[in-house]
């Protein structure tokens, strides 16, 4: 996997130069990092891989999480931060796009380890992090407890107090107070948009939802809420499947005390693999990259798929689904609701924290549709013959590059 991703994303910057007549020098400004900062963490006698990478902030200071993970590598760092960049520009957001991430087991160390990590992370970058430089998040496997140790560290390192310079800290830090579910609400409304815009009954959809981390967890809540039909979730370990429904509050119970999804017991048990190749009517992916490949793509079978997590599909699986009438609502699209919320806290933070719940929950369904409205105007423009995914980028790059002009960069 590792090396790979950032392949796929210069196929489709080809693709979008001969669909948008891109030059050859908009191309190489639209596919090249800004500043990639990559350095060894020395924890004990252990040498960490590091790297902050600020992919372009034409649009404002960088944003994007950091990951804690034993895979991260500088090719998936820089992907996520290209990613980063069309998201933020397509959600009209104040921002660039960068990227994070550590390279280790974070659950095979001890808290201090974690928190020693967290603070040589700020220690190596600070000089490249702030509120009007490039902004920092969670991301896969860190947290709210992880922020505030990187916030005070960076805090140690100027010397003052700036909240604005890292998000989805705890509200007893300024925090935001939709930031736990924010990613899995932005992709709720997607989906209910989905269900108003295609007429589908929610009543008979099947849906299943690979990943049952925060996001996966919590857009099945709310689905499961709303009246919709979960038939399958699956974690890392595997997964589980039954065509009448899963009590998803049983499922989070058990989840929540062993761990494991498989620990609910009205449902028959089955691999990852198996999930994505249901026939059900969505398929959710809230995991890891590269989910479904040219190797499985052709397998699959359900009418819509969206993306939670970042870059489930690859360039080839992209092609494959699309002929087969597949429609992929993409990550830049329905994963958004994170960095919005990230947005809200951030602008509280320099402001003095003045706006109310209700107010920022009505601003993210605002910000998601308006989102959804452009790309699916689009793609009705482009008489549907280019998938939703090449719609959202062409939307975003036309900002960048409209951007990158008006400096003088082009």
């Amino acid at each position: 996997m590792a090396n790979k991703i950032f392949i796929d994303i210069d196929k489709r910057l080809d693709e979008i130069k001969k669909l948008e007549n891109l030059t050859n020098q908009q191309v190489k400004l639209l596919s090249t990092a800004k500043k990639i900062n990559r350095k060894n963490l020395i924890i004990g006698n252990k040498k960490i891989s590091a790297w902050r990478i600020l992919f372009n902030d034409v649009l404002g200071p960088g944003k994007g999480g950091i990951r804690f993970h034993p895979e991260v590598s500088e090719d998936e760092v820089k992907s996520l931060s290209f990613w980063m960049m069309i998201k933020n520009s397509l959600a009209d957001l104040p921002y660039g796009g960068a990227k994070g991430g550590v390279k280790f087991n974070p659950r095979k160390v001890s808290e201090k380890e974690l928190e020693e990590v967290s603070r040589k992370f700020i220690d190596a970058f600070y000089k490249n992090l702030g509120q009007d430089k490039d902004i920092p998040a969670p991301d896969v496997y860190t947290n709210s407890k992880i922020m505030a140790w990187m916030l005070d560290e960076y805090e140690k390192k100027v010397g003052h107090h700036e909240p604005g310079m890292i998000t989805g800290k705890p509200l007893e830090l300024q925090g935001c107070v939709l930031r736990n579910d924010a990613t899995a609400k932005g992709g709720f409304i997607i989906v209910k948009e989905l269900v108003k815009k295609f007429k589908l009954n929610k009543k008979n959809i099947e849906i299943a939802v690979q990943g049952f981390g925060n996001a996966g967890l919590y857009i099945s809540k709310m689905l499961a809420d709303s009246g919709f039909k979960i038939v399958a979730v699956s974690d890392s370990k595997n997964g589980i499947y039954n065509k009448k429904g899963l009590d998803i509050k049983e499922v989070i119970k058990k989840k929540q005390e062993t761990g494991e999804v498989s620990r609910y017991t009205k449902a028959k048990i089955i691999t990852n693999g198996d999930l994505l190749e249901l026939s059900a009517d969505v398929l959710i992916l809230a995991a890891l990259e590269n989910q479904i490949t040219k190797k499985n793509a052709k397998k699959i079978k359900a009418k819509y798929i969206v993306e939670i997590a970042n870059g489930p599909i690859d360039y080839e699986a992209d092609k494959i689904l699309f002929n087969k009438n597949i429609m992929v609502i993409p990550d830049v699209l329905a994963n958004a609701g994170g960095v919005i919320v990230s947005y809200f806290e951030w602008a509280q933070n320099r402001a003095g924290g003045i706006l109310d719940k209700k107010y920022l929950e009505n601003l993210l369904q605002q910000k998601m549709i308006n989102s959804w409205q452009k790309v699916i105007k689009l793609y009705q423009e482009k008489n549907k013959k280019i998938d939703l995914r090449t719609v959202a980028y062409i939307i975003a790059i036309r900002k960048i590059l409209i951007a990158e002009n008006l400096r003088g960069n082009l």
